[in-house]
């Protein structure tokens, strides 16, 4: 099967808008946990999190008048897919739109309270009450006509496409914090099947509005308020939940062969690693939310068996890392058992969990750092916990193996672990 590189990576996270910014970001050990004015003002139990500063869609998006149907988390995804084609170096190369395609990873994509006031207002009885007959007859009626384009999660992956012409296959999953490499996965798969040449992969997803911060109630966040930055703390002793967050990341996966005969070097380019194998396991944790560990466990080995990597040749793991105790424990003692002392990181430190997209903003962080030759350092790990026997990187060490691995879990049950080899 052809080899898949990463030729372009494109990232809009907390710590900054594409890979120098994050880059610096990394350098620093700069946290993007902060405290959020509009949770602070609602009271919100948890009044921070990973936001995304001084991001402006018009600065991307092409053309303009597309903004009016795209959610905050789709005009994320747009630009990151912009960035990444650049970053490939493909803007003035000649590529064939029917051998493009598009896997993007997204979650619910929640309505702006703002938008409802007006057709609530007019749905309510006299006793105060939203009359759903009302809303359907009159409620509705308040709604920008193109309303519902917004907020479908696939629109994310279309816009992307659509700006590239890309013809080729087009798919977007759904599937919680395992979206993101699940779609990477499917993307190489796409262009190993012979089925394109160049495939956008990524994800954009928020876990910060206040719809989605009610419906769960808050279950298992951090309650950090007086130290947002130091909230997110992976396999620390002293963690207390985890910090959500926004933000999108793509990929530009290139065909190596295709990458050569576009002149990929003449391109500027460097490729940002290879795309070995990507292993998905599922175990059934979905009533208890706890799961026990044998789908990761059964996700890493899989990989590294159909890699034909060593943990000692892995330059380093980077770890889902939710900062939950519990899960905490158990992704640290089954990936102890599997890669032994290779070195661990968890960039959740720097940017919270934003759901479908953690896995894409994750993995971009981890090959930023991966290119300055470093492992990246995890935040706030100062007291380690006999719990996670894990070789935490607590501060930056040199990347010296030549691949890395990323695993992302779900809580019910779903877990991916990705292997990418130095290109």
């Amino acid at each position: 099967m052809p080899d898949v590189l990463i030729t372009g990576v494109g990232v809009v996270s907390p710590i900054g808008i594409g890979v120098d910014a994050v880059g610096a970001s990394l350098q620093a050990k700069r946290s993007g946990i902060r405290t959020i004015d509009e949770l602070a003002m609602a009271e919100w139990i948890a009044p921070f999190g990973g936001a995304v500063t001084d991001f402006d869609g018009k600065k991307y998006v092409q053309p303009r008048k597309s903004l009016k149907v795209m959610a905050r988390e789709i005009q994320l995804a747009f630009a990151a897919g912009e960035m990444a084609w650049t970053n490939a170096g493909l803007d003035a190369a000649e590529v064939d739109p029917e051998r493009v395609g598009v896997v993007g990873a997204a979650g619910l994509l929640y309505c702006g309270l703002d938008e409802l006031v007006s057709p609530m207002a007019e749905s309510l009885n006299e006793r105060g009450e939203v009359d759903l007959k009302e809303w359907g007859n009159r409620g509705m009626r308040q709604l920008f006509p193109l309303w519902m384009l917004k907020y479908l999660p696939n629109m994310a992956a279309c816009h992307v496409g659509i700006r590239r012409q890309a013809f080729g296959p087009t798919n977007t999953i759904s599937l919680g914090d395992v979206s993101s490499l699940l779609a990477i996965g499917e993307a190489a798969a796409v262009i190993q099947r012979g089925a394109a040449d160049v495939m956008l992969a990524g994800g954009t997803s928020t876990k910060l509005d206040l719809t989605d911060l009610v419906f769960h109630g808050g279950l298992g966040l951090s309650r950090r308020a007086g130290d947002p930055a130091g909230a997110c703390r992976p396999f620390d002793r002293d963690r207390d939940g985890f910090v959500l967050a926004e933000g999108a990341a793509y990929f530009v996966l290139e065909s190596r062969e295709h990458a050569e005969r576009r002149a990929f070097a003449q391109r500027g380019g460097q490729a940002w690693g290879a795309v070995e194998g990507v292993c998905n396991r599922c175990e059934p944790s979905i009533e208890t939310r706890q799961p026990t560990g044998k789908a990761i466990a059964a996700a890493v080995n899989g990989v590294l068996e159909t890699t034909g990597v060593a943990p000692s040749d892995l330059a380093m793991v980077k770890a889902h890392g939710s900062s939950r105790p519990e899960t905490d424990a158990m992704e640290a003692a089954t990936l102890a058992e599997i890669v032994g002392d290779a070195p661990v990181t968890a960039p959740t430190s720097y940017v919270g969990c934003s759901g479908a997209a953690s896995g894409a903003v994750e993995l971009a962080l981890a090959l930023v750092g991966w290119r300055q030759g470093v492992v990246p350092a995890t935040l706030n790990y100062q007291t380690p916990d006999p719990a996670c026997p894990v070789n935490v990187a607590g501060e930056h060490r040199p990347a010296t193996g030549d691949a890395l691995l990323a695993l992302n879990y779900a809580l019910t049950g779903q877990a991916v672990a990705a292997l990418i080899r130095r290109a």
